[in-house]
């Protein structure tokens, strides 16, 4: 019998380019808030599970990334597992801890996703998000339209077949970067945070057809930690505005071209493990690489039927405060994509959501929560994707 998981505290960076910041002030920032918003010390956590995906390609760290980055952090001594799962590092950290909790092999465990992708020279950076895909497969050499990031001419060819298969157009995708922005512009820790048009999405510079620039996610840094601790622990943190893990699903890419992608078969697994329906999610967090991947994992979570999540857009459905709220920290597209932090810092934001405390993003009476992370490309589907559903 697996015991009940709490999340006990939150903490997180700002996310942008900061060239002169680094893995490890970036984590000790994020770590720091966690435990005061936990209101525990290091000491009292039991085992950390650290999440950075691309420190080896950007800055030559390797090997003990956990190590190098908490050195200062008083939590040298504990069991500290390095991760790496490409985009989706730091919710397979999250994932790793929520098991070791459940199992009772702990009773606090802290994770962190910590990422600084930004360098001098671009094409670092670029060929940082270029590696994570199966280098031997030559075919992905003729995707798109060589706009020098490989992802973006993945996610354009996916969007072009999208939109020739729904009727969804380019005003469309511009408006999910409109209603991203807004979003970004109440929160505190997002890249970009400036309103936008869909006239200024459509009128700048074309990356890969149809996704003009800010349609895309960009390069950025920043850091996001989350506390663990089994029910028991909860119980006694005075102070404690506990947040339940209902489910953590990590699959990896199918080596079929057919059936269900990895995130469809991540979600079906999470909302059975939770007896959650999709109907029931208030407040989702996306993984949203590109603009139209919102409207793609919108039907792959079975949050509307295929098709039709360009009506829930349209609607106003997936607004801040609607019916099911998508993004409402900005997503990757706005909020920002330092890879191994990005699924810290969405669970970060369902945290503050079903706390009730997002402020003007909040969701009313938000009390279920999903989001969806998932990372590079094998063959045709994610080579790894999680679902994780939590609870108030």
């Amino acid at each position: 019998m697996t015991a009940r998981v709490a999340i006990a505290g939150i903490g997180m960076t700002s996310f942008g380019k900061f060239l002169d910041r680094s893995v490890r002030s970036l984590s000790e920032e994020a770590v720091r808030i966690a435990l005061e918003d936990a209101g525990i010390t290091a000491d009292r956590v039991d085992r950390v599970y650290f999440g950075n995906a691309a420190a080896g390609l950007v800055t030559g760290q390797e090997m003990v990334r956990a190590q190098a980055a908490l050195r200062f952090t008083g939590l040298m001594g504990k069991p500290m597992i390095n991760t790496e799962n490409a985009c989706a590092t730091g919710s397979t950290a999250f994932h790793l801890a929520w098991q070791c909790v459940s199992a009772g092999q702990a009773d606090i465990v802290l994770v962190v996703g910590a990422e600084k992708l930004t360098h001098a020279d671009k094409a670092v950076s670029f060929g940082a998000f270029g590696a994570a895909v199966d280098m031997e497969e030559k075919q992905l050499d003729h995707i798109g339209s060589g706009s020098g990031s490989i992802f973006m001419d993945i996610y354009a060819e996916r969007t072009r077949r999208y939109m020739e298969a729904t009727g969804v157009t380019s005003a469309d995708i511009a408006q999910i970067v409109v209603k991203s922005r807004h979003a970004a512009s109440l929160n505190p820790f997002a890249q970009f945070r400036k309103p936008t048009t869909v006239e200024e999405v459509l009128a700048a510079r074309m990356i890969s057809t149809p996704l003009t620039l800010p349609m895309c996610s960009s390069i950025g840094d920043g850091a996001a930690a989350i506390i663990l601790c089994s029910s028991r622990v909860a119980a006694q943190l005075t102070g404690a505005r506990p947040v339940w893990v209902a489910a953590c699903e990590l699959v990896s890419g199918s080596a079929s071209t057919e059936g269900p992608n990895a995130s469809a078969r991540a979600s079906k697994a999470a909302y059975e493990a939770a007896s959650i329906d999709p109907r029931d999610v208030h407040v989702v967090e996306v993984h949203d690489g590109a603009a139209p991947s919102e409207l793609i994992n919108c039907e792959t979570l079975q949050l509307c039927a295929p098709g039709e999540a360009v009506h829930l857009l349209r609607s106003g459905a997936t607004d801040l405060g609607g019916k099911v709220s998508i993004n409402p920290s900005g997503g990757l597209i706005s909020r920002g994509h330092p890879i191994g932090a990005t699924g810290t810092a969405q669970i970060f934001e369902l945290a503050q959501q079903l706390r009730g405390e997002a402020g003007e993003r909040q969701r009313p009476a938000a009390k279920v929560g999903l989001a969806q992370n998932s990372g590079g490309q094998v063959g045709g589907d994610s080579a790894a994707a999680v679902v994780t559903i939590l609870t108030a």
